[in-house]
């Protein structure tokens, strides 16, 4: 593609202020060295170069910046995103899932090396996401961190709802939840107050409240689906908690949408005080921005290329590792799933409370289920509205009570706003006892998942 753009005027240093450009480069243009074919002459104010049929706009002159920018920054870049994570070395388990689906390793070979590829990459996934928010402004940021926070899931639970494997989003999500709860939570309440024995570690009390509530209206969500299904008061069989859990989906995602605007607009001043006070410690490759706009959206897409490649595979051999390792569904998808899939949240919300920053901590554990059950599930019910797939809200009488439990119980250590390694190990203990009821749980597959 050939490009005539010609040098018409040089206004006040805008380019350089945004560190497109460098003077240097200036000096060596030429009226016929730059070029562009996609200005039609719309847009904002003339900068410093105009096109032969209309003057060329500011956003696009750092665009052009930017995509200059992009060979510099690439060796930077691999060495951030690839290499500025320990986890880097299960980085190899990617390309050996990939071979193992190829040479037909076996069911619980690609599963294994799937999952332990995956974590990785949802640790970068983050990570990117972070990047990308440094030019996004906070809103837009906060918006980028819930959708791409979890995307891991979310891309999982696509392919299983493709699948028609309900029951196996369904699972997953809860043990999501139920990781982040009581294992994230209850290690980081136990790793912390360890470190700091001689005192109670302290949280914001108030924002603790607000994502108590929601968590508690989720299994609200989730509560009445069952009751009508296992107490058979279905007004039309097979059909009204399909509808019941449609319309519940899109109120939990009114209500979710709602507590973006409570965080980022109107009582952002809370959430800011928690991060001014608390994160400005945290890691410098979270505080510093590091890629540049277009390379945090390349890296966006390349990682989300690779997870939705491990998770057809996860999807796929779910089953046949089940079988291989005579270890039930509902366990691999309950525990063992997000265990590993969720290690980088889980290391950070430790790392948080042993520098006595619990608010962080809290941010990771409660605000990840909170997403999870708030966004993500209700998201996948109405995303398999138009699949033709059947998902609802109905996640079975033994996972709703196990929620329902497990949200009390988290409440009830949230509620004076303290925490020590005795609170921490309780929530240990009680994800103990959840594993081992899933593990010699068996599920049975509702009507219409069979």
């Amino acid at each position: 593609m050939e490009f005539e753009l010609h040098l018409v005027e040089l206004e006040s240093n805008s380019i350089m202020e945004s560190g497109s450009l460098k003077p240097s480069s200036l000096s060596s243009l030429s009226s016929s060295s730059l070029a562009c074919s996609l200005c039609q002459g719309g847009g904002e104010t003339t900068t410093w170069l105009a096109h032969g049929r209309g003057p060329m706009c500011r956003r696009w002159m750092k665009c052009v910046g930017w995509v200059c920018k992009l060979p510099k920054d690439l060796p930077q870049s691999l060495r951030y995103v690839i290499l500025g994570t320990k986890l880097n070395v299960l980085l190899l388990f990617v390309p050996l899932a990939m071979l193992g689906v190829q040479l037909n390793f076996g069911h619980g070979w690609v599963f294994l090396l799937s999952l332990l590829g995956m974590a990785p990459l949802a640790e970068r996934l983050g990570f990117v996401t972070e990047q990308l928010s440094f030019f996004t402004g906070s809103t837009v940021g906060g918006l980028l961190n819930a959708t791409f926070g979890n995307a891991t899931e979310m891309i999982i639970c696509i392919f299983a709802l493709k699948n028609n494997m309900i029951r196996v989003v369904q699972q997953s999500l809860l043990g999501s939840i139920l990781s982040n709860m009581l294992l994230v939570l209850g290690c980081a309440f136990l790793f912390g107050g360890l470190a700091h024995p001689k005192k109670d570690q302290k949280f914001r009390k108030a924002t603790a409240q607000v994502t108590s509530g929601l968590l508690l209206m989720a299994v609200m969500g989730l509560l009445f689906p069952a009751a009508l299904h296992a107490t058979k008061t279905e007004m039309h069989s097979g059909t009204s908690e399909l509808v019941l859990s449609r319309f519940s989906s899109i109120v939990m995602l009114i209500a979710y949408t709602a507590y973006l605007y409570f965080q980022l607009k109107s009582h952002k001043d809370l959430y800011d005080c928690e991060e001014e006070g608390e994160g400005n410690e945290a890691d410098s490759e979270s505080d510093e921005c590091i890629l540049s706009f277009w390379g945090s959206i390349a890296w966006l897409a390349i990682l989300t290329v690779f997870i939705s490649i491990l998770s057809e595979y996860l999807v796929d051999a779910i089953e046949g590792a089940s079988a291989s390792w005579n270890v039930p569904v509902s366990f691999i998808s309950v525990i063992i799933l997000p265990i590993v899939g969720n290690a980088a949240e889980h290391a950070s919300a430790i790392m948080f409370a042993l520098k006595d920053k619990l608010d962080i901590s809290l941010g990771v554990a409660i605000g990840s289920s909170t997403q999870i059950s708030m966004f993500v599930i209700p998201f996948c019910v109405v995303i398999g509205w138009p699949m033709g797939t059947r998902m609802d809200l109905n996640f079975q009488l033994f996972e709703t009570a196990t929620l329902f439990i497990t949200v009390l119980v988290v409440a009830f250590m949230l509620q004076e706003g303290t925490a020590n390694y005795f609170k921490g190990l309780m929530l240990v203990l009680c994800y103990l006892i959840v594993g081992a009821s899933f593990f010699v749980h068996m599920d049975h597959k509702p009507d219409h998942c069979e």
